[in-house]
């Protein structure tokens, strides 16, 4: 049964992180910086032109994106301020379009690529 799940998942076009994630490239990362630092960070991961912000809040702690080019995505960056000195952020990834062999791992490996650059400039907690 677990197989099947297995390969359902890989056909999902939506992917996010969280503190219950089973695998540990999704789980929530934490940050020792002010809420203001890590969401500026963030916005940074963004600032190039295959970017477009279509919103942020800082009071909310939310910037939504879309990313034009391959893969095309819709994507929802969290930052809260969890501790004065610790912040998390979570990512949730969507695409419209469908691949062959599935979206979930191409989701997956983006989300790896922005927790790493953010794990370059900031300095993680747990």
């Amino acid at each position: 049964m677990s197989g099947i799940k297995t390969l359902l998942k890989r056909f999902q076009s939506e992917c996010e992180t969280s503190d219950k994630q089973e695998e540990e490239v999704l789980q929530t990362h934490y940050y020792k910086s002010m809420q203001s630092g890590t969401f500026n960070a963030v916005l940074e991961l963004f600032s190039s032109s295959q970017y477009d912000i279509l919103s942020e809040s800082k009071d909310r702690g939310e910037i939504t994106i879309r990313k034009n080019g391959t893969p095309q995505l819709f994507i929802v960056a969290t930052v809260i301020g969890v501790r004065p000195l610790e912040t998390a952020v979570d990512f949730k990834l969507s695409t419209d379009k469908g691949k062959i062999l599935g979206t979930y791992s191409v989701l997956k490996a983006q989300i790896k690529n922005y927790y790493d650059v953010l794990d370059g400039k900031l300095t993680r907690v747990r």
